[in-house]
């Protein structure tokens, strides 16, 4: 963990050394490694396999990422873990390179000729950015003949099994006009009032999804919602706003709501705002720029990684929470998920982030019994 927490891998910085040093660990215990980098050449997911090549297993996912550190904020450098009082301390502590350092861990226990069953190692980039790492390993998996069955995601959730979240879509929706002088607004196209337009449209839409509440949803609010983050357009009083942008969000909890959501605001936008606009100058546009789609994690009546994890842990049923992972990326794939790791998500994103060693030796528990599963 010391060294996993030694690279600085912020979002906006490259991950390859700490993915090229998991790689290397997990190919000296005999593992099938595969790196994938992202277009840039500069972040890569690594995807690694123990035992046999067949249908199945299990796959322990974590994302290499982390938020950015202020030194000034820390008790101690944030990128060098440090001991305390049974914790220990440094930026993505419980967020989440505990867990990777716990299946490395694990893995150096595991007899792979021994196994019946593979495990399968998924690490990616660009989790706290939109996900986009998994999205692109997801993608790579689903090109390939043989699949993994079930997914445990560690993010931190104190060791408890997390069956559900909603997905987190952000936007940012632009409007293009035609300025002029204030006091003709009839001449031009004012992009802030079409913006607004749209906001209200956004807001009519978080009254329908209440109406669309699943019977018996076990979130808070048990609805999709809408927020609507920023708005900005235009230059000043007496001006025709030439431009203006809608930040929004929504969080559905079913990908029916969001493809409702999407459906609605398109139609919108096709039928009502592009033909009003165009009708005074042909020029005008709207776009929407999608900043990131997390699909959420639902909740299902038969889900066998809550069921496996249930009996690695001993504990008893499930929850939802409010934040979002990449579990629901391998529930679209088709593999059983949960949500299950070590330290708590209050401790995730601030400044003296840390993990207790208790939480650590609960997760290895977890995943030394997995192993002794997957070789019966």
């Amino acid at each position: 963990m010391a060294d996993l927490i030694a690279f600085p891998t912020v979002s906006s910085d490259s991950n390859l050394e700490m993915m090229v040093y998991l790689a290397n660990r997990l190919s000296h215990l005999g593992a099938r490694t595969d790196l994938f980098h992202d277009e840039t050449g500069h972040k890569a997911n690594l995807f690694a396999t123990l035992g046999p090549d067949r249908e199945g297993g299990v796959v322990l996912s974590g994302h290499s990422d982390v938020v950015p550190a202020v030194a000034e904020d820390w008790s101690s450098d944030p990128f060098e873990m440090v001991e305390r009082e049974g914790r220990l301390y440094g930026r993505g502590a419980c967020d989440m390179k505990g867990f990777i350092a716990a299946t490395l861990a694990a893995a150096e226990g595991l007899d792979a000729a021994a196994l019946t069953r593979p495990v399968h190692f998924a690490f990616t980039y660009d989790e706290e950015v939109g996900c986009i790492g998994a999205r692109a390993l997801v993608e790579e998996l689903a090109r390939r003949e043989v699949r993994p069955a079930t997914a445990i995601i560690g993010e931190p959730t104190s060791m408890r099994i997390v069956e559900g979240h909603k997905g987190c879509c952000e936007y940012t929706t632009h409007f293009r006009g035609c300025a002029g002088h204030g006091s003709q607004p009839e001449r031009g196209v004012n992009a802030a009032e079409y913006a607004a337009a749209y906001v209200g449209r956004l807001l009519q839409l978080r009254r329908d999804l209440v109406a669309r509440a699943p019977e018996g949803s076990p979130f808070d609010p048990p609805w999709s919602t809408v927020n609507v983050g920023r708005i900005e357009g235009g230059v000043a009083h007496n001006v025709i706003a030439a431009h203006a942008h809608v930040e929004w969000e929504t969080r559905p909890v079913s990908a029916a709501d969001q493809a409702f959501v999407k459906r609605t605001m398109a139609a919108y936008v096709e039928e009502e705002l592009l033909p009003a606009m165009r009708s005074v100058w042909p020029g005008a546009d709207i776009s929407t720029q999608t900043i990131g789609e997390v699909e959420g994690l639902e909740p299902m009546t038969e889900n066998a990684a809550r069921r496996l994890v249930a009996e690695l842990t001993g504990a008893n049923g499930a929850e939802v929470v409010s934040f979002g992972t990449e579990a629901g990326l391998f529930q679209k794939l088709g593999l059983a998920a949960v949500v299950c790791g070590p330290g708590s998500i209050e401790q995730a994103h601030k400044p003296d982030e840390y993990v207790s060693l208790d939480q650590l030796s609960a997760c290895l528990d977890m995943l030394d019994r997995l192993g002794g599963r997957l070789a019966a």
